[in-house]
């Protein structure tokens, strides 16, 4: 059993906390350092006085890294978690797709499902009270520094087709404490002879936090919502908008021309360019 300083191993951190709150996204590759960018932009504009943290992999290169850390991120390498060679293998791209395929939408060939699972090393950010993870395909349109406040585990509902998706977390964004004595649980439940989680992080917490805090749908508006329930989308209440599946800054995906607001949003953060007003946006039935 893991305790004390060996607990908070596969982190290395650049620099120190310099608040007791922080916004957490993960890094894997190129491509997603390019969302964190424009996370990063989005959250700052919200004038939070809160960290903001990039994990990243080791598969990240430093010249990617750069802006990120010009912007005033704080950078925190992180390793992957030491799993079996079993649990590796059910979970790889190829294997897990062919398991649990995706039918609603396309993840990109950048995305490995093994990534996900580096998520968890959140919890031991140890020099935080409370802690708030976005994807790195998300941005941050208000303020949100109130969820600090809120109880762990604290998710939005994956609704992005039905209202049937209520029951379901989606790990996008997630309020929670960090903690070494959690951590280890989490190590424990995880790899165990046999299991498989189909939706990798997503499904692993939902069950290590059955009693989950339901959170708005928009603290976590998943993109497809403007095609599939556009009665559901409202710019006025927008905090988070999530590019679940494609993503913006892939060129021509196959669901570009129906999300092009959304798509041309996300480039004005990721290249700092003038933002407009957001509350005024026409919502998809009048953008039609």
């Amino acid at each position: 059993m893991m305790i004390g300083s060996e607990m908070l191993q596969g982190l290395r951190p650049r620099t120190s906390p310099q608040s007791r709150q922080a916004y957490v996204t993960l890094v894997t590759n190129a491509d997603y350092a390019m969302g964190a960018l424009a996370l990063a932009r989005s959250i700052f504009w919200s004038k939070t006085a809160a960290d903001v943290v990039v994990m990243h992999t080791g598969s990240v290169a430093d010249e990617v890294l750069v802006p990120l850390e010009a912007l005033g991120c704080r950078l925190i390498g992180v390793e992957h978690l030491p799993l079996s060679d079993d649990f590796n293998e059910r979970h790889g791209r190829s294997a897990l797709h062919a398991a649990a395929p995706f039918t609603k939408g396309r993840k990109p060939a950048f995305h490995s499902p093994l990534d996900n699972f580096c998520k968890l090393r959140l919890w031991q950010l140890i020099d935080y009270d409370s802690c708030i993870f976005i994807d790195a395909d998300a941005l941050v349109l208000r303020n949100v520094d109130r969820l600090f406040d809120y109880p762990e585990f604290s998710a939005a509902p994956n609704v992005y087709e039905g209202l049937a998706d209520f029951h379901r977390l989606n790990s996008g964004v997630f309020v929670a404490k960090p903690s070494l004595s959690t951590f280890g649980s989490m190590l424990k439940l995880l790899d165990r002879q046999g299991i498989f989680w189909p939706r990798t992080d997503q499904t692993f917490l939902q069950e290590f936090f059955p009693d989950w805090h339901g959170l708005p749908v928009f603290m976590n508006m998943l993109q497809y919502v403007w095609f599939t329930m556009p009665e559901l989308w409202d710019w006025k209440s927008i905090s988070i908008l999530h590019y679940q599946y494609e993503k913006p800054w892939e060129k021509d995906h196959p669901k570009a021309e129906k999300l092009r607001p959304l798509i041309e949003l996300w480039h004005c953060f990721h290249e700092g360019r003038a933002l407009p007003e957001i509350a005024t946006l026409a919502n998809p039935r009048e953008a039609a």
